[in-house]
């Protein structure tokens, strides 16, 4: 495990974390030399010899001493490192987490990614990182401790020492086979805990529909199966730790009594003394309680090891890779030329090709799933193509930077999310270093201003995570006023107003309008009647763009396009 954390943390890190185990072990080595002065200090007090004096034992209780606070000094350094390197740890492990997310495709981030990610990166960080500081020292000690003292038995006396060493491979052997027994329960506990929360969540985002329908005091039976198996899960694991912790307890009890015995017979035939014999308890107990404790702090490091391997797995997915020598584009236009595109094993696009001149505006149209989202996606390299290219200013996306391209860009999609702080906070967003007169003319062209006025606060209120405080209209005002700041001169819209009320659909529609004004534009439309101040629109079907012009155009071709139209205009589709 210790290799695979330092995998994780990264050189930079590595180096704190070997001072600590070496001083761990150092510390534990010395708890185990500290016991080898009592076999002087016990065979003074009980040798049984006429001629010894208890007195004798001073000097060695006086040594056993030093040697313990030694080992207190020691044991204080090791738990302080280990304190000091786990939170200097945890600090690196969440800026390298954030460094690397921040460097992953944006299409990465989909499906159940992000509730993955958060409790990745708030549970799991804590908890291998919490490896270092709360369960390392002991772990080693329960190890390094015991070996040590049965190096200490085999110097005194190789035949007891023997005896001992003989619970060595035995408790290892235990160990090994709980540890398998248990990985396969921790990994279906994990995943039933997942499922669990998955459901406890629906349950809840469910409460108006079960409502609606007069259940909202019946039982959820998704809720309740996957409370059930997460419950049948938890028992088997709990029963999977029973063998070892009860095999422990057997080979340590077995060793101690083979121990007692052997030294008894021992002692009967002279071999040994008495306190030589009682000395050798002393020893065989120190070793037992470290041992027992391995079964508790092996089943705390495998689920910190579940969660070290799900961390490391994260870590080593590749994010998009950077161009050596990034080029810069010249111009504003866009080409799509031959893209071939798949998303896990749907091919989404094959063969498309199309471009928008500089200032100039694209309208894309199609049936659900043609990809009309994936295209402006494709634009702003959330993902790489898998053939073709996409250029912007004549140069391939792949072939500048990140920051170039994203500088280019702005983005106003359906689904906007804000962050909970205030709405100039968001507004900012756009370019933090905009002047206050830039930054309320954005608002003004956006139409926020009106949003501003009637809430409490003004531009110091709160939006609430994810934007909740404020209506799907307001929040796409900011969204536009946040682009307008920016004051890219690529825009990429996926239809703004198909969820919105008319008063907000009409200032969207007005802040976009401003928005668009001199800039090239890519627009997916759901609303076909947005696309007529597209200079021209695309028809996509099929991952292939199979009608192109304008609108009148198209409509006067009667093919794919004009039935879209006509049946737009229907009273159900106006509904």
């Amino acid at each position: 495990m210790i290799r695979m954390l330092l995998r994780v943390l990264g050189r930079d890190h590595a180096r704190p974390v070997r001072r600590t185990v070496a001083l761990m072990t150092v510390t534990a080595i010395a708890e185990g030399l500290s016991y080898a002065l009592l076999v002087p200090v016990l065979r003074a007090l009980f040798g049984g010899d006429p001629a010894d004096d208890p007195a004798d034992a001073l000097p060695w209780l006086t040594a056993f001493g030093g040697a313990v606070a030694i080992y207190a000094v020691l044991r204080y350094l090791s738990d302080l490192f280990g304190f000091r390197a786990g939170t200097t740890l945890l600090r690196g492990m969440y800026h390298r987490l954030g460094d690397h997310l921040a460097r992953l495709p944006l299409g990465w981030y989909g499906g159940g990614r992000v509730g993955e990610v958060s409790v990745l990166a708030s549970q799991g960080v804590l908890e291998t990182m919490g490896v270092i500081a709360h369960l390392l020292a002991p772990y080693i000690s329960a190890f390094v401790t015991p070996v040590t003292i049965v190096g200490v038995m085999l110097a005194f006396n190789w035949q007891l020492g023997l005896a001992a060493l003989v619970a060595v491979p035995l408790v290892a052997a235990v160990q090994i086979r709980t540890g398998r027994s248990m990985a396969a329960g921790d990994a279906d506990r994990h995943e039933r805990d997942t499922e669990a929360t998955g459901r406890v969540i629906e349950y809840l985002q469910a409460q108006p529909v079960l409502r609606a329908g007069g259940r909202s005091v019946q039982r959820f039976a998704l809720l309740d199966d996957a409370l059930r198996e997460l419950q049948r899960a938890s028992r088997r694991t709990v029963l999977s730790v029973l063998p070892g912790m009860i095999g422990s307890t057997l080979v340590v009890q077995a060793v101690f009594t083979a121990l007692l015995v052997l030294g008894a017979h021992l002692a009967l035939g002279g071999s040994i003394g008495v306190a030589e014999v009682l000395t050798i308890l002393v020893l065989a107990a120190r070793c037992a309680d470290p041992v027992l404790s391995l079964a508790d702090m092996g089943g705390k490091l495998r689920s910190a090891r579940s969660e070290l391997t799900r961390l490391e797995a994260l870590l080593r997915t590749e994010p998009l890779p950077e161009a050596p020598e990034p080029i810069q584009p010249v111009g504003h236009g866009l080409e799509l030329e031959s893209v071939a595109f798949r998303h896990g094993d749907r091919a989404v696009f094959d063969g498309l090709s199309l471009s928008v001149p500089e200032g100039r505006r694209l309208a894309v149209v199609g049936p659900s799933g043609a990809g009309k989202s994936t295209l402006l996606q494709l634009i702003a390299r959330f993902h790489d193509v898998d053939a073709g290219a996409v250029r912007v200013g004549g140069v391939d996306v792949r072939a500048m930077s990140t920051e170039t391209l994203m500088s280019r860009l702005a983005i106003v999609f359906q689904d906007v999310y804000l962050f909970d702080g205030t709405i100039e906070d968001n507004v900012r967003l756009g370019r933090p270093d905009a002047t206050e007169a830039e930054l309320r003319a954005a608002a003004g062209a956006a139409r926020l201003d009106e949003v501003i006025e009637r809430l409490p606060g003004g531009w110091a209120a709160n939006v609430g995570e994810g934007g909740a405080l404020l209506s799907g209209g307001e929040r796409q005002r900011v969204s536009i006023a946040r682009a307008l700041l920016k004051d890219a001169p690529i825009v990429l819209l996926d239809e703004v107003t198909s969820a919105l009320d008319p008063v907000n659909e009409a200032a969207v529609h007005e802040g976009v309008e401003r928005l668009m004004a001199g800039r090239t534009v890519v627009m997916v439309a759901h609303r076909m009647r947005t696309v007529r101040r597209a200079d021209r629109i695309a028809f996509l079907e099929g991952g292939r763009i199979v009608e192109e012009g304008t609108h009148d155009e198209l409509l006067d071709r009667g093919g794919r396009y004009a039935d879209f139209w006509h049946a737009s205009l229907t009273p159900a589709a106006q509904d």
